[in-house]
C-alpha cells in the first residue's frame, strides 16, 4: 500500500494537470459509476488526505451537483499524466478513471476504489481518519494535530505500537515502510505495547519530520544518504546487517486480528526491527499478533 508522501505526489502532479481546466472526456470505468457524466465540467482541485486522492469537480452547466471522485490507489493502483492522444503504455483493461483536457490526460489504473459522490458524502467517508501528516490542517496548528495524534494513538494502550502507525484512524499517512523508519530511528520494536512506549511525542513529530522530508522528493530517503541502496535504514533489508550496529535485521508479519472493526491497514504486513537497536519492552502479557516468517 502506498505511502502518505507517494500519494501527496500524485495528487500534486494530477492537480497541475487537471485544476481549473475543462474535462473534454471523463470515463470512470468502473460498473457503479460508469454512467456519470462529467464532461464539460471544470477541476477545481485535486488534493490528497492521508492514502485518499480527490477530484473535486464543478458543478454542472446548470450549476448544479458538483462531484467529487474519491478513489484510493491501494496496492496495484497507479496514476499516468501524459499528452492527450498519446499511446498507454499500460494495458487498457486496466485503466479505471480517465480524465482528459486540452492537451493532457490522465489515466488511473487498477485503482482500489473510485466512488463519484457528492463534497458531502466524501467528507463523511473521510471523518474518521486521523490528522493527515501532510495536511494543511497540521501546517496549521502543528501543536494541535500533534496533540490529537498522540491522543489517538494513546487511546488503545494495549496495542501494538506497529499496528497503532498503521491505523489510519489515529494519523493518516503511514504505511509499512515509514513504519519500519520510523521505529528504528526512535529505537522501537513494533511489537511494542503502546503503553511502553515512553514518548509518542516524539514519535509523532518524527513521523511528520520525515513525511515532509520527502513529499517532493523522487526518491524516498531516511538515512540523509540519497545513494542508490543507501537511502532506508531497515526496510527491506531481511536477514542483512543493520547500518547501525551490524546485526541482521529480522522481519515478521504483525497484525491480522480477527477484529471487524479494524481497517484494511491493521491487518496483517510485513515489519522490520534490529533485535539490538530496537530491544523489545514491557511485552509480557500483550496479545501476540505477530508470526515469524
Amino acid at each position: 500500500m502506498p505511502e502518505g508522501d507517494s500519494v501527496y505526489q500524485a495528487s500534486s502532479r494530477m492537480h497541475q494537470a487537471l485544476a481549473g481546466r475543462t474535462l473534454t472526456r471523463a470515463e470512470l470505468r468502473v460498473p457503479r459509476f460508469s454512467a456519470v457524466d462529467l464532461t464539460g465540467r471544470m477541476v477545481d482541485e485535486v488534493r490528497s488526505r492521508g492514502k485518499n486522492i480527490l477530484v473535486v469537480v464543478g458543478p454542472n452547466s446548470h450549476g448544479r451537483d458538483p462531484v467529487t471522485l474519491h478513489t484510493h490507489l491501494k496496492m496495484e493502483g497507479r496514476i499516468h499524466i501524459h499528452r492527450a492522444g498519446d499511446r498507454w503504455r499500460f494495458p487498457a483493461h486496466t485503466a479505471r478513471l480517465v480524465l482528459r483536457t486540452d492537451g493532457v490526460e490522465v489515466v488511473g489504473t487498477e485503482l482500489g476504489f473510485l466512488h463519484a459522490v457528492t463534497p458531502a458524502e466524501a467528507d463523511a467517508a473521510l471523518r474518521d481518519l486521523g490528522p493527515d501528516l501532510l495536511g494543511e490542517d497540521w501546517s496549521r496548528d502543528p501543536r494541535a494535530a500533534t496533540a490529537e495524534a498522540v491522543r489517538r494513538l494513546a487511546a488503545r494502550p494495549d496495542r501494538t505500537v506497529g499496528e497503532a502507525l498503521l491505523d489510519q484512524r489515529n494519523l493518516a499517512g503511514i504505511g509499512t515502510i515509514y513504519r519500519a523508519e520510523l521505529c528504528f530511528l526512535r529505537g522501537i520494536d513494533p511489537r511494542t505495547p503502546v503503553r511502553a512506549v515512553s514518548d509518542l511525542l516524539g514519535a509523532v513529530t518524527l513521523a511528520r519530520r520525515l513525511l515532509v522530508a520527502n513529499a517532493d522528493r523522487r526518491m524516498r530517503v531516511t538515512t540523509g544518504e540519497a545513494r542508490r541502496g543507501r537511502e532506508l535504514w531497515v526496510y527491506g533489508r531481511d536477514g542483512k546487517p543493520c547500518r547501525r550496529c551490524g546485526t541482521a535485521v529480522e522481519t515478521f508479519r504483525l497484525g491480522g486480528r480477527a477484529d471487524p472493526l479494524a481497517p484494511s491497514d491493521s491487518l496483517d504486513r510485513i515489519a522490520y526491527s534490529c533485535p539490538s537497536c530496537q530491544p523489545r519492552r514491557d511485552t509480557l502479557g500483550a496479545t501476540p499478533t505477530e508470526e515469524k516468517t
